[in-house]
């Protein structure tokens, strides 16, 4: 593999691009939107910028690329882009409609591409037509995502007039500001390329060095920081004024890929060796076909027993596909994507957790059984799943990636980052009793900073008395909502808690789970970006209200009952022991008071995984929802990516979720609000949303 890489041809796209086609602004009115796909160009004053109609923001990839049409990993996706794109109730944009349109440019406000990590986003924009996408701020994985396959993004405004005028554009417009690696990723015209060029020693690494005779060694420095430091590669091979080449693999000595560095700060760049590498049905195909295509069907990945492959998404999915659906194909689709990964996984020899042999389910989803089964304190893990950072509750760095990023660490075992910069969240005090880590990280969520886009690819770490007497599954809602945050990766300081975790579920000797976590804390003067501080006392159960996470409020700040048709406990952020022990502490207390879930409502619970499931089984749980009127679900995804029971199927109806993300069209047409695992049961049983007061007479409390 690596000789013919080395063989390969590899050159810079020219230094200048003219990017000749239409600039399509996506924009909250439907009508004017509506205008452009039929051939008006809609005016533009980038002087007066007032002036310009409202852009759409937090536009999500399951508003790019909505779930369904993901089966597709082919230039088929050129049809798709921006189909789920809703502006009020209204989705303007049909199949082709922007491949037709010839444009070139698509424009929008903040917070573009949140959500999912899918890969699929960019290249379905790029297989319509779109060479470059502007926007306010954009989200780190979507933005990477786009540099990583060659896509041209930018918060340049001014750039509108110069693509109408058909001038040539310095490519280093796209350029500026960007760190030394990502400046020759987008010059080489996407990772891949890029990645060829280091093996062949083409490009330079730049150095991270001790400042000033080695006071680099002692800087103060964040958990995630001592992490990072651990895990990048020091290339030996030193190249023109100061900056560090990669070697040529032939010409490598043992110590050309030495990992580790005595400390990093926020701004270095270069590669950190992974300690863990995994995919899903989703995703593995698509890298597997780039592999095959750009590296060779023949080729090995690099080390398969760092990677895993999880069948997690799409087990349920013939359930709740629509016929329309059916006739399009996408369901035969779904099930080449599992044949594929099945395939690939068997040729690599690498461990594939599948489906069940003896009934229909899962092993589990990947983040839980990742947290379960594999992940340690002070490990470096890459996911292609924006909730990656889900194992971030026991004190690893771990973030979502896309297929182009998860293809590449095959070769090369290690991923291009970039130190991200910290903040702090202190949640102080004590919380109350039917308060949980989903109320917290909804109150974070609605807080300005977040929704104004200033946390976009920052560590989240979490701290504090509130946060300590959280248990680990606990803290892996707040660790897993980091991507609703939009944050890089999100972190707790593994503890007494964490070494606990290792002893009870994974059998781990004490003295080796202590040694695991010893220096994995922040330092005391280590420098954050910002330092948010919240009382947990001052925490009462939240919603987030539909359209998306970061619409919080407290349910006793709803003005009227809001009543409910579908109540959905699981995924990776409630489907966890601890949910269980809350579901069941609701449903308990209801059948106590010969109470079960309402008439009018579906409860379904959903398990993360199979450990989950015979945890409930331990506990008396399932008997427990089954006699409350719960359906129990074998672990999947499921409803949240609108890929089993619990999803919407009219525009009017009102779901209660546990699950991360409440965006248009996500879970079906529905209008969805966000609770904790102790809202939603308690909804189910009363019929609207209420809060869950756990106490001796064990009342549910209304609005």
């Amino acid at each position: 593999m690596i000789n013919s890489l080395l063989a390969r041809k590899i050159e810079k796209r020219p230094d200048k691009v003219r990017l000749q086609g239409r600039i399509l602004f996506l924009t909250e009115d439907p009508e004017l939107i509506r205008r452009q796909l039929a051939g008006e160009d809609l005016p533009w004053d980038t002087q007066n910028p007032a002036n310009n109609p409202k852009l759409r923001d937090d536009i999500s990839t399951d508003e790019i690329t909505p779930a369904h049409y993901c089966f597709y990993f082919d230039e088929t996706l050129g049809e798709i882009p921006y189909l789920g794109l809703k502006c009020g109730s209204v989705t303007p944009i049909g199949r082709g409609d922007v491949m037709r349109g010839g444009f070139v440019c698509a424009v929008s406000g903040k917070r573009r591409g949140k959500g999912s990590s899918r890969e699929q986003s960019p290249y379905a924009e790029m297989c319509a037509g779109i060479r470059v996408v502007i926007a306010e701020n954009i989200e780190r994985i979507y933005k990477q995502n786009c540099q990583n396959l060659g896509l041209l993004t930018s918060t340049n405004f001014s750039l509108i007039d110069r693509i109408r005028g058909g001038e040539e554009i310095a490519l280093s417009e796209f350029t500026a500001g960007e760190d030394e690696i990502t400046r020759q990723v987008i010059e080489y015209g996407g990772l891949f390329p890029f990645n060829v060029a280091r093996m062949q020693g083409k490009v330079f690494l730049p150095p991270i060095e001790d400042a000033g005779g080695g006071a680099r060694a002692t800087r103060a420095m964040t958990l995630a920081e001592k992490i990072f430091a651990r895990h990048m590669i020091r290339p030996s091979e030193i190249g023109p004024v100061g900056t560090v080449a990669f070697a040529r693999p032939a010409e490598r000595s043992q110590t050309a890929l030495e990992v580790g560095v005595p400390s990093v700060k926020p701004g270095d760049t270069g590669f950190a060796r992974a300690d863990l590498r995994f995919s899903h049905e989703y995703v593995t195909p698509m890298a597997a076909i780039f592999f095959e295509r750009y590296v060779g069907k023949d080729a090995r990945v690099n080390d398969p027993s760092s990677i895993i492959f999880f069948r997690d998404h799409l087990t349920f999915l013939d359930e709740v596909i629509s016929e329309e659906k059916k006739k399009l194909g996408l369901l035969d689709l779904a099930t080449q994507l599992k044949l594929k990964q099945q395939d690939f996984a068997a040729k690599q020899g690498i461990r594939l957790h599948g489906e069940l042999t003896d009934r229909k389910g899962s092993e589990g989803i990947c983040h839980s059984i990742v947290l379960e089964s594999y992940a340690l304190p002070g490990q470096l893990n890459i996911g292609s799943d924006s909730h990656t950072p889900h194992v971030g509750a026991i004190g690893c760095v771990a973030f979502g990636i896309g297929t182009t990023d998860v293809f590449n660490s095959w070769i090369t075992k290690d991923v291009r980052v970039k130190v991200p910069e910290s903040v702090r969240i202190v949640v102080r005090g004590k919380k109350h009793p039917n308060v949980t880590a989903k109320d917290f990280i909804l109150k974070i969520l609605s807080l300005d900073y977040v929704r104004s886009g200033k946390a976009l690819a920052k560590v989240m770490e979490y701290a504090g008395e509130a946060i300590e007497a959280l248990s680990v599954d606990e803290r892996a809602t707040m660790t897993n909502m980091a991507a609703e945050i939009g944050g890089f990766t999100g972190i707790v300081a593994p503890d007494k808690k964490a070494v606990d975790f290792l002893i009870e579920r994974r059998g781990m000797d004490r003295k080796k789970a202590e040694a695991m976590i010893d220096g994995l804390y922040s330092d005391p003067d280590a420098q954050y970006a910002h330092v948010i501080e919240l009382d947990a006392a001052e925490i009462t159960p939240m919603v987030a209200t539909p359209g998306d996470p970061g619409n919080g409020k407290y349910v006793r700040e709803l003005n009227t009952p809001v009543p409910v048709e579908i109540a959905y406990g699981g995924t990776c952020t409630a489907g966890k022991n601890e949910d269980m022990d809350m579901y069941a502490a609701v449903l308990a207390d209801a059948l106590k008071h010969g109470k079960h879930v309402a008439d009018s409502v579906k409860f379904y619970i959903q398990f993360g995984s199979q450990e989950t499931r015979e945890y409930c089984l331990r506990k008396g749980y399932i008997d427990i929802f089954q006699k409350a009127g719960a359906q129990v679900i074998e672990p999947s995804c499921g409803a949240c990516i609108n890929a089993g029971p619990g999803v919407s199927t009219r525009p009017d109806q009102v779901v209660i979720s546990a699950q991360n993300r409440n965006f248009p069209g996500r879970s079906g047409p529905g209008q969805m609000y966000l609770a904790s695992p102790y809202t939603v049961a308690a909804s189910a049983v009363a019929g609207y949303i209420m809060e869950y007061e756990p106490s001796e007479k064990s009342e549910l409390v209304g609005v």
